[in-house]
Parts: structure tokens; C-alpha cells; sequence
């Protein structure tokens, strides 16, 4: 491979082939549910911010759509069936290589549990939620995804709180 200015930005061309490795962000799909009239949040596992409470979240595979991502990683990470009940946000950053796509939720079925990268799941009251502040030696997608977890729980909280239990 070797550097090649196409579309205005250098790039990774292979002179034999002529391939250009695009680098995208890849889609997230992330869900705040309602269960029990309660916030769902799981303790992160793994990075970025392991041992931070968050909604549950995951990547969009091929051949799903977000909102059926969302679904999925609920149940793989809480125990959750669930329902969404709209769009919270699509969040994005210049030198972060996801992009978030957040949706209310509320659940229809399942046990809540801990699963797949998810330490811990609880539920928590929004005037009770867990006080946590920005990792001091994050990355630029910790101090990001950070943000992005406060604002979108600070949306469920406000005026698209949920409707089901």
C-alpha cells in the first residue's frame, strides 16, 4: 500500500490493484430502556470506559438493521426484549471511528441480567443515577463516548422519558 491524495485527503492505495482502504466509522446502536419504570445501565467489561456505568450498546453486524442491533445487544447485555419508542440522537466526532445511534426503549419481556461485556446491570431511578466523571487518562473516544452517554441519558430524563415499563 502507498499514499495517495484521493478525494482531497491522502489515502491507502494499492499501486497493482488500484484498492482504496476507506476507513469509515463504524455504527453503533445504543438503547436506554425503560424497565420497571427504572433506567437500565450496565458496568462496562471491556473498552472504552470499562467499569463505567452505560446504556447498552453494541455494533451494527452486517446484514441487520440499527434498530435491530439495538434489540440484539439488549438482550445480549441486559437479558431485555425490547421495544423501541424512538430516536434519541445520532452522535459523531471527527477523530472517533464510531458513530452512535441512540434510541428510547422499553421492555417487553426477558430478565434483567448481566451478559456478554456487561459486568454488572441494574436499574436506577433518573433523580438517582451514578455520578461519574470523565475518565483523566482517556482516550479521545472515552472523553467522547463519555459525553455521549451523559447527554443521552440526560434526554431520557427530560421531555422523551419513557412510556413503558
Amino acid at each position: 500500500m502507498t499514499k495517495a491524495m484521493i478525494g482531497g485527503k491522502q489515502r491507502a492505495r494499492c499501486p497493482a490493484c488500484g484498492f482504496v482502504l476507506w476507513r469509515n466509522p463504524a455504527p453503533v446502536g445504543m438503547a436506554l430502556i425503560a424497565h420497571e419504570g427504572k433506567l437500565v445501565l450496565i458496568r462496562r467489561s471491556e473498552a472504552p470506559l470499562a467499569g463505567f456505568w452505560a446504556p447498552p450498546a453494541g455494533y451494527v453486524e452486517c446484514g441487520e438493521s440499527v434498530p435491530a442491533a439495538v434489540c440484539r445487544e439488549a438482550l445480549e447485555e441486559c437479558g431485555l426484549e425490547i421495544e423501541l419508542d424512538g430516536l434519541l440522537g445520532v452522535y459523531s466526532q471527527a477523530d472517533v471511528d464510531v458513530v452512535i445511534v441512540a434510541y428510547g426503549a422499553h421492555s417487553r419481556g426477558g430478565t434483567l441480567r448481566a451478559g456478554d461485556d456487561a459486568g454488572e446491570a441494574r436499574l436506577f431511578n433518573a433523580f438517582d443515577l451514578p455520578s461519574q466523571e470523565p475518565p483523566a487518562d482517556g482516550t479521545a473516544t472515552d472523553l467522547w463516548l463519555h459525553g455521549v452517554i451523559d447527554e443521552t441519558i440526560q434526554r431520557w430524563c427530560g421531555a422523551l422519558a419513557p412510556r413503558g415499563t
